[in-house]
């Protein structure tokens, strides 16, 4: 950039490549990312895969990225430090994610007026944190650290995500306004990070006596937990409700649903993280995965952890102390 003092224009980020749970994890650093630069044209680099930001997850970034560039061959190779990527385009800040030197030599020999890395404690960075400065464990912790990095400003994911207004609507149909809805997300990538089934069944039970109505958030391999979830009084399962009714169950549905929860409870999965970038209340379940590493970022998280409860497998949380933590947070303002 010629002028310090003048935001970035342009700005290039690029990172190695994003699956569908890589995209939902980095959604903060997105929204933190406009949130700082609100007027740039910001390019997203996939220089070494596909991205989920230019397919299944692009509706929910509309605004957030310009333009998307993915499978572009950059980032692997040592040969590729003798020539100028992306055919020498400028950009007035380039932010690389990611921390393998040669692939940050590479990046860095796109044009650029700024750039900034964490590769190897910040050395190959224009700029670099003030010290003393400890990496963070979370992943996206350490991403926003990039951001407070190239604008001197602490980074704030609070830029709104784009919902297609007939996700909206559909959720609105699914969670007609009235009711206090509480969601429950039983599921996750592997079995021995879920809370067992019949304590999210217990938990559903307890709300229905309340006076809440229980919304149970399963994916498509969780089929064999309907019948149970079901049977719960009063609960909805809104996802497959929209599957019988033809409609795609795509994330940015359960992101705009998870906005008419009151609260909700996950596991370290994709559905914790849908439900957080939908800014619900969350209880975050944690066992023999970490959350300093894993948890969602959301405005208002309470985590649990099995070891807290003298355990490391997820049975070893209990259902008192989960209705516990949602009663806080479905009360709290």
């Amino acid at each position: 950039m010629t002028d310090a003092a003048a935001p970035p224009a342009t700005i290039c980020i690029y990172v190695g490549l994003d699956l569908v749970g890589d995209g939902l994890m980095k959604l903060p650093f997105l929204r933190a990312l406009r949130r700082a630069w609100p007027d740039a044209r910001i390019t997203w680099l996939a220089g070494k895969g596909r991205s989920a930001f230019a397919h299944e997850l692009a509706p929910l970034v509309r605004g957030l990225i310009d333009e998307v560039i993915e499978d572009a061959g950059i980032g692997s190779r040592a040969g590729e430090l003798l020539a100028r990527p992306l055919a020498g385009r400028r950009f007035d800040l380039v932010i690389d994610t990611q921390r393998r030197a040669l692939t940050t030599l590479i990046v860095r020999r796109i044009r650029h007026g700024a750039f900034v890395s964490g590769a190897a404690g910040f050395l190959l960075s224009d700029r670099r944190p003030r010290v003393p400065h400890a990496k963070p464990k979370a992943m996206i912790r350490q991403m926003l650290d990039l951001i407070e990095v190239a604008s001197g400003l602490p980074a704030r994911p609070e830029a709104r995500l784009a919902i297609d207004p007939a996700a909206e609507q559909e959720a609105a149909a699914l969670l007609p306004s009235g009711p206090t809805y509480v969601g429950l997300a039983p599921g996750a990538g592997g079995r021995r990070k879920c809370w067992p089934l019949e304590n999210y069944v217990a938990l559903g039970r307890r709300l229905a006596a309340g006076g809440r109505v229980p919304v149970f958030i399963l994916g498509p391999g969780e089929g064999e937990w309907v019948e149970a979830c079901r049977a719960v009084p009063g609960a909805l399962l809104p996802l497959q409700t929209a599957a019988d009714r033809g409609i795609a169950v795509m994330p940015m549905l359960t992101i705009a649903l998870a906005r008419r929860l009151a609260a909700a409870v996950a596991n370290d999965s994709g559905a914790g993280h849908m439900l957080a970038a939908g800014d619900v209340k969350l209880v975050s379940l944690f066992g023999p995965t970490s959350p300093d590493k894993f948890a969602p970022m959301t405005p208002v998280l309470r985590v649990l952890r099995a070891q807290e409860f003298g355990g490391e497998a997820m049975a070893a949380i209990t259902v008192d102390a989960v209705e516990q933590a949602l009663m806080q947070l479905v009360e709290k303002r």
